[in-house]
């Protein structure tokens, strides 16, 4: 990892943010800027809600050709459920983008968070995109502008041989596989060929934001984009090329480190759940079963309590969907001293001290195992606790 690495760590990328009071309430940075000095090959994973943005359905067409040069972002206002004159705004704020930095607006990834149902203040963008100084030092104040309840920039870069990825995220509620209300926004210089990334991109979505929940909701804008300029040289990375495999796990670690940097901030949160399923039928019933156990509200609710209810959790496997038989069915929690304390195995309770079991979720991180006896399957998920804060926090976002 690099150290504050972040989507201008990569050669030839630059970055910055403004603050035009889109989003009057709070004292921050709102209006970001990336560019990327030479053109770049992209791609991008978008909602599953029906429901989409003005601001998504203009990046969607922009990126269908599968390459773009920068991205405006704006927090405060989702530019969602308001009429043409949403993607007139989103169309508008692409060709300010462009007129900037000389390039074609098509070019130009547009992404809004926050409010449903209110208008950009265009004014106020038209003048922060005038106002933003890109620079190579720039990518922290990105991930600053494009924060909602996030309490802090989430953010991180890695160095593989001669090139390097990074990567910013936002969003800590309205969480849920399927991907959810967050933006993330990975840079690369790496030459990469543009199906390649699109593949792999889909594959490290698939292994991380697909994977955490927060509050089993989703919104109109979700969007992950990656983008690769190329300038790092060599040969262009494609399936069968010696850095194929390179390339695809630090995508997967730069969007499993933004993913968690999530969970960790969800809101009103005190816990990070991990769950990790192993002994599946398949992959895909793994990653149903440890889906569940982290979007399950009784689990939640007992982790937050410091309740060892591990009934809940077995119950979780068995809502999922996946293969599974009880007799074969084992459920671990991990103590604080890092071992495994098995409280059901071979369709029987086992004996547990009940301190123990509670010791095991009073840290912030609880981890959890299941083993299903039934294959070679094996996922992870990521999850929040449900607290009182939430619940007040979601009671007056908008009032």
């Amino acid at each position: 990892m690099v150290p504050d690495g972040t989507v201008t760590t990569p050669k030839g990328f630059l970055a910055g943010a403004a603050k035009v009071g889109v989003r009057t309430d709070w004292d921050k940075l709102d209006v970001g800027l990336v560019y990327s000095e030479a053109p770049c090959v992209a791609a991008g994973v978008y909602t599953r809600n029906a429901l989409k943005g003005a601001s998504l359905l203009v990046s969607m067409e922009h990126l269908a050709n599968g390459s773009a040069q920068a991205i405006v972002a704006n927090s405060g206002c989702a530019n969602c459920s308001v009429g043409e004159r949403g993607i007139e705004d989103a169309i508008k704020m692409a060709q300010l983008t462009g007129a900037k930095f000389g390039i074609d607006p098509h070019e130009v990834v547009v992404a809004s968070t926050g409010v449903i149902g209110t208008f950009l203040p265009m004014d106020r963008i038209n003048r922060g995109i005038e106002e933003i100084q890109v620079t190579s030092d720039g990518g922290l104040e990105f991930a600053r502008a494009i924060m909602t309840t996030d309490t802090k920039p989430k953010h991180v870069a890695v160095r593989v041989n001669g090139w390097s990825m990074g990567g910013v995220v936002k969003g800590v509620g309205m969480i849920h596989p399927n991907m959810a209300t967050m933006l993330c926004f990975v840079t690369t210089e790496a030459a990469v060929s543009q199906p390649f990334l699109a593949r792999a991109l889909k594959d490290a979505v698939d292994d991380s934001f697909n994977m955490i929940d927060i509050d089993n909701d989703t919104s109109p804008d979700d969007t992950v984009v990656v983008m690769a300029n190329g300038m790092a040289g060599g040969g262009t990375i494609d399936d069968g090329h010696p850095e194929a495999d390179l390339f695809r796990e630090a995508l997967r670690s730069v969007c499993i480190s933004l993913a968690k940097q999530q969970i960790g901030d969800a809101e009103g949160a005190t816990k990070l759940i991990e769950a990790r399923v192993e002994g599946a039928a398949t992959m895909e019933d793994a990653r149903k079963a440890s889906r569940e156990i982290v979007v399950s509200i009784g689990v939640k609710t007992a982790i937050y309590g410091h309740d060892a209810n591990w009934g809940r959790i077995v119950s979780a496997v068995g809502n999922s969907g996946a293969a599974m038989k009880e007799e074969s069915l084992a459920l671990y929690f991990r103590s604080p001293d890092g071992d495994d304390v098995c409280l059901f195995r071979d369709g029987v309770p086992q004996r547990v001290d009940a301190a123990l079991a509670k010791a095991c979720l009073t840290p912030r991180e609880v981890y959890l195992r299941v083993t299903l006896g039934l294959g070679d399957g094996a996922a992870t998920a990521w999850g929040s606790d449900l607290t009182e804060e939430f619940v007040r926090l979601n009671s007056m976002y908008t009032t």
